[in-house]
C-alpha cells in the first residue's frame, strides 16, 4: 500500500480504489486464476457492483486462502451470487465481447429481478412535507430518520452481499439520495417526535468532512434531535479516513463538535469478521473516534461463507469490547440481491448467535440477533421452542412501523429451511403471525 508524508513527518496512507475493469488483473496476480475462473468473476461483477482498495487487498485478505478466505468472499464477487443461467447469459456476452450497451441491459434485466428495494423503501418509507415526496429521506420508524447525502452514496469498499447495492450500480432510478438540506431541517421541525437522524448511503464518511458538515450542523440546533447516527464501513475498509486522510483532524473535530453540542454521535460500523480489528490501523482508528466523545456501535448481517460459525462473532464481539466498541445487531441477510447464496437459515442463524452469545462476557451482550430488518419492522429470532407440542420459532417485534407491535412476542411453524420473515406460517392455531402486521 503507497504512503506518502504528511507535513508533520508522519507517514500518510494514499486511498486507491480498484474497480470492475482491475478485476482480472488482481485475480490473476493475487489469486492465480485461470481465465475461465476470471471471467466468471467478471460476469458477476457486471451485475453487481464492485469496489475495494488497496487496505483490504493488502491487509484484510489472506491470498494463499482463496477462494476460501472470509474476507474475499466478503469483498470479491463469487459465481454462486448468480443463478448458472444468469451466470452463463453474462459470461457468454464478456467471452463474445459484447458492447456495453448489451451486457448492461442483460445485466438490468436480471438486476430487475432481485427485489432491489426491499421492505417499501422506495415508496412507504419515503416522506412528504405539505404533500410533496422528499426523495434520499426515509421515515420508517416514528423516532428515526434515515438521511441519503447525495455525495455519500459510495463506500471504500463494497461488501459482496450489501442490500443497498442499488445504490452503486449507476442507475439513477434506482438511487435514493438527496442534496436538499432545507427540506431535512424543515421536515425534522414539522416531525419533533423524531429524536435520532442516521446519515447513510453508501457510507457517510466518504464524504469530505466539508460537505460532511453541511449536513451535521443544522441537527445540532433542532432540540428534539438527540441522537446523530453515521452509517460507515471505514473503521474497517479505510482506517485512515480518521487516521491521515487529508481532513482528518477536521473530521475527529466535528465528531467533537456534536458531543459538545449536547447530541450523542454515534458510528454505526460494520464488522463483519474479526480480521478486520486485526491491524494496527483500525485499533487505532477505533481509539481515535473513542477520544472525541462519540460511541461506535458495531452491526453486520450473518453471512454464509464469511462469518457462519459462532467463534468468529464471539471473538469479534470480544474484541470490540475490549476496544470500547458495542456490539448492537447481528443481523440477517436481506431479501434482496445475492440473498440466495449468502443467506443463512433462521435456525442456524439463532444456533450460530446463541453459541457467540454464551461465549461472551455480559459487556458483549448488548447485542441482538439474529434479527430481520423486514417490511413490518425488526424481527428477532429469540429461538427455538416447543408450545403444546408443537415446534416454533418465538420471534419478537424491536422496531416497528406500527408503534403498538414494538416488542411483542410471536410464534411461527418451526421450518428448517426458513431464510425471512415471508418464508414463516403463523403457528398455534393463529390466523397471522402477529394482529395488525402486515408481511411482504
Amino acid at each position: 500500500m503507497s504512503t506518502d508524508t504528511t507535513n508533520t513527518g508522519a507517514p500518510r496512507a494514499r486511498y486507491r480504489a480498484m474497480h470492475a475493469r482491475h478485476l482480472d488483473q488482481v485475480l490473476a496476480d493475487r489469486a492465480g486464476f485461470d481465465e475461465a475462473e476470471r471471467r466468471r468473476s467478471a460476469a458477476v461483477a457486471a451485475v453487481f457492483p464492485f469496489r475495494t482498495n488497496q487496505y483490504v487487498v493488502d491487509e484484510l485478505i489472506d491470498w494463499s486462502a482463496v477462494p476460501e478466505d472470509p474476507m474475499y468472499r466478503l469483498v470479491f464477487p463469487q459465481p454462486g451470487m448468480l443463478s448458472p443461467a444468469d451466470l452463463e447469459r453474462m459470461e457468454q456476452l464478456i467471452a463474445e465481447g459484447a458492447d456495453d450497451t448489451r451486457v448492461r441491459m442483460a445485466a438490468n434485466e436480471i438486476r430487475w429481478r432481485l427485489n432491489p428495494h426491499p421492505s417499501g423503501q422506495t415508496d412507504e418509507n419515503a416522506p412528504a412535507l405539505d404533500g410533496v415526496t422528499l426523495p434520499g429521506l426515509q421515515h420508517k420508524y416514528a423516532e428515526t430518520m434515515l438521511v441519503f447525502p447525495k455525495q455519500g452514496q459510495t463506500c471504500h469498499a463494497y461488501c459482496a452481499y450489501c442490500f443497498r447495492w442499488p445504490q452503486f450500480i449507476g442507475e439513477p432510478e434506482l438511487k435514493i439520495a438527496t442534496d436538499d438540506v432545507a427540506a431535512m431541517t424543515a421536515y425534522l421541525a414539522a416531525h419533533p417526535e423524531i429524536t435520532s437522524v442516521l446519515i447513510t448511503g453508501g457510507d457517510a464518511l466518504i464524504m469530505n468532512t466539508a460537505v460532511l458538515r453541511r449536513y451535521i450542523e443544522p441537527l445540532l440546533s433542532i432540540d428534539s434531535v438527540e441522537s446523530v447516527r453515521l452509517g460507515t464501513k471505514a473503521l474497517s475498509y479505510w482506517p485512515y479516513r480518521v487516521l491521515s486522510d487529508p481532513d482528518s483532524d477536521d473530521l475527529l473535530r466535528l465528531f467533537a463538535q456534536v458531543v459538545t453540542a449536547g447530541k450523542q454521535l454515534a458510528l454505526m460500523a460494520h464488522y463483519s469478521h474479526p480480521v478486520e480489528l486485526s491491524t494496527d490501523a483500525s485499533r487505532q482508528a477505533v481509539a481515535r473516534v473513542n477520544s472525541t466523545g462519540a460511541v461506535i456501535r458495531a452491526q453486520a448481517p450473518l453471512i454464509r461463507g464469511v462469518n457462519d460459525n459462532a467463534m468468529a462473532w464471539a471473538q469479534m464481539w470480544r474484541d470490540l469490547t475490549r476496544l470500547s466498541v458495542v456490539p448492537y445487531y447481528m443481523f440477517v441477510e436481506r431479501d434482496t440481491g445475492p440473498q440466495g447464496y449468502f443467506a443463512v437459515p433462521l435456525a442456524r442463524c439463532w444456533e450460530i448467535f446463541r453459541d457467540a452469545y454464551a461465549e461472551v462476557s455480559g459487556l458483549a451482550r448488548t447485542v441482538r440477533g439474529p434479527v430481520m430488518s423486514a417490511h413490518p419492522g425488526k424481527v428477532c429470532v429469540d429461538g427455538v421452542t416447543e408450545i403444546a407440542g408443537e415446534k416454533v420459532f418465538a420471534l419478537r417485534m424491536l422496531q416497528a412501523r406500527n408503534p403498538d407491535l414494538v416488542g411483542r412476542p410471536f410464534f411461527a411453524n418451526y421450518d428448517p429451511d426458513a431464510i425471512w420473515l415471508t418464508d414463516l406460517k403463523p403457528a398455534l392455531g393463529q390466523a397471522t403471525l402477529l394482529p395488525g402486521m402486515e408481511v411482504s
